[in-house]
This record gives C-alpha cells, sequence and structure tokens, in this order.
C-alpha cells in the first residue's frame, strides 16, 4: 500500500520511526516531509502536501503527525476529499476506518510513546472499512456537502 506522510517538527522522531517501520512492513512510503529537523518549521506545508497526496490516490492513505495532532488533523482535512481522524488508541484507530473510512490519521507525537503510535498505524492500516450503509451515508453527506454548500436536510 502507498501511504503519505507528513510532519512538523513536533512530530519529526516518529514521522523518522514510521518512515522506517512502514517500509520494514513493504508500504511504499511517500514522505512529504520535512527532511531536517527543524524547529522552527510549520506542519501546514508538509501536512497539505501528504493530504493531497492521499486526495489525488484514492487507493493510499495518510499519516499526518505534530505535538497534539490537532493541527494536522484540521489542516489535512481542508484538503478537498480526506477524512482525517485524531487519534489517540486503538479503537479510535480501528473506528477511524471501520465507521468513516478515514484516509489520514492525524496522532500527536507528544502524547503517545513510538511503540503506542506505531499500535495505532497498524491498527488503521489493518482496519477494512465496513460498508455499512449507515456509514456511508453520513460520509455520502459530508462528500455531498464538501461538494455543493447545501446543509443535509434535517431529519
Amino acid at each position: 500500500m502507498r501511504i503519505y506522510i507528513g510532519s512538523d517538527h513536533a512530530g519529526y522522531e516518529l514521522k523518522q520511526h514510521l518512515v522506517s517501520w512502514l517500509r520494514q512492513q513493504g508500504h511504499e512510503v511517500v514522505d512529504a516531509g520535512p527532511a531536517v529537523y527543524d524547529a522552527a518549521d510549520d506542519y501546514p506545508p508538509f501536512v497539505l502536501r501528504a493530504a493531497e497526496g492521499v486526495a489525488k490516490d484514492p487507493e493510499a492513505l495518510g499519516i499526518v503527525l505534530g505535538g497534539s495532532g490537532n493541527g494536522e488533523q484540521i489542516a489535512a482535512n481542508k484538503v478537498k476529499g480526506v477524512r482525517s481522524a485524531l487519534v489517540w488508541s486503538t479503537e479510535t484507530a480501528r473506528l477511524a476506518r471501520e465507521h468513516n473510512n478515514a484516509n489520514v490519521i492525524s496522532i500527536g507525537a507528544r502524547m503517545h510513546s513510538l511503540e503506542e503510535a506505531t499500535g495505532f498505524v497498524e491498527v488503521f492500516l489493518n482496519t477494512p472499512y465496513s460498508g455499512e450503509e449507515r456509514h456511508s451515508r453520513r460520509i455520502r453527506m459530508l462528500s455531498d456537502y464538501e461538494t455543493t454548500g447545501q446543509l443535509p436536510p434535517l431529519p
């Protein structure tokens, strides 16, 4: 599987670890940066490139990393076609795929150990979307809103 990954300085060490681990697992990794540690860098240039990669490559998934993961998730979700979930447990990683068909996850590198974060990624990558109609309906509502700007009707 092709995995796009991007971070900022706070997620740099975790990104480097995950790039290596993902390649060892046989995945093709597209590293959107940063290429070197810079304590003053900003996440949008790297995260938006990773998210755009996923949006243009429907068979791919993405990982974005920062201190808390919040800003990175917000940035990734600005890219049309991206469904990014902030993951903080194996259960949220599983549900991001199973219920939301998330194609990007965001992890707070300052919130978790390398082992925990790697476990979240492993669960995310190995969990299929359930395809249940109720979940598909909700995803369609969001996609339609993203495209048209029209709110879904109230029940």
